[in-house]
């Protein structure tokens, strides 16, 4: 697993810090649920959504690409 350092804010932290403690997890698993959330998700995650769009609707694979960069874009907004 890597490892990340980043620079918030003081206030921002302190959330972060009461949000991880009242929720019994660790500011890492807070971290990585925002991001998963904001659609920043692994490659193998677009392949597998390419490889559903290809199978549900029969798509070429530029189509196929288009429409899962759709979607993690509109995941993303």
């Amino acid at each position: 697993m890597a490892r990340l350092t980043l620079t918030l804010d003081d206030a921002l932290y302190q959330a972060l810090q009461a949000t991880a403690a009242r929720q019994g997890r660790t500011l890492g698993q807070i971290v990585a649920e925002s991001l998963r959330m904001r659609g920043i998700k692994p490659t193998s995650d677009a392949r597998a959504l390419v490889a559903q769009a290809r199978r549900n609707a029969a798509l070429d694979e530029p189509a196929a690409l288009a429409l899962a960069v759709a979607h993690s874009r509109a995941a993303r907004s």
